[in-house]
């Protein structure tokens, strides 16, 4: 894109994205925004320069509008994306994108895993929700269908990337505890919290078996589209 004066990562995290938004478009004022603020002040000491505020995607305030809004892993964790989309692409200027990457691993052992043994231990009762509770992913035709509805062009594609992890599958574990695990071990007094992962981290070593060398080749499919207004 040319000539984008106004962009916006949202869901910024610690500013990773936010960083790379910028060094893309370095004429635009950026913007980044999430609703955690242990990350909004990562964000803010690594962007000393950028204005970051703490928000909520499903309610974002900010009318905008901007050339480009970006939302890297991000919306995954947001529900209802037959009204979010919508609401996003409002916000865009005439010719304004909307760029969206996000995790489509639902249906990959480290995730189907996490539900088994949340099914499968003495914290199943109190896990009996978790899974059910997590906002709905759809499909690539879902997305480039309710897209279609309000943008001029979709872009859509899907691609599976395969990460090196040394370590084993300890490794797998790390990956996915700031992200997928949370939910299921959140809620686990510690005790439990260690007996779920370690019985996880089983299951694991069978589904990933390590590499010559000891690390793991974990795949990890990802969900990409871009909207145009």
């Amino acid at each position: 894109m040319v000539g984008v004066r106004t962009a916006a990562d949202i869901g910024c995290g610690p500013g990773n994205s936010t960083e790379l938004l910028q060094s893309r478009f370095p004429e635009a004022v950026v913007t980044g925004m999430d609703s955690s603020a242990n990350m909004i002040e990562a964000a803010r000491k690594r962007l000393p320069g950028v204005r970051f505020e703490l928000d909520d995607i499903s309610i974002w305030s900010d009318p905008g509008p901007f050339d480009v809004i970006l939302a890297n892993a991000a919306l995954q964790w947001v529900p209802n994306h037959d009204s979010l989309l919508p609401a996003l692409l409002s916000k865009l200027t005439n010719g304004g994108s909307l760029a969206v990457q996000t995790p489509d691993n639902l249906a990959e052992p480290a995730h189907l895993l996490m539900r088994e043994v949340a099914a499968d231990g003495p914290w199943s009762e109190k896990l009996a929700g978790v899974s059910s509770g997590l906002p709905a992913r759809h499909s690539p035709e879902w997305y480039h269908s309710a897209l279609s509805k309000v943008a001029s062009t979709v872009d859509v594609w899907r691609t599976t990337y395969y990460h090196s992890l040394s370590g084993g599958p300890s490794a797998v574990v790390e990956w996915f505890k700031g992200t997928g695990l949370r939910p299921f071990i959140d809620p686990l007094e510690e005790s439990e919290k260690e007996e779920f992962l370690a019985k996880y981290e089983d299951a694991i070593s069978v589904a990933y078996p390590s590499c010559p060398g000891g690390s793991v080749l974990l795949p990890f499919p990802r969900l990409f589209f871009v909207a145009t207004r």
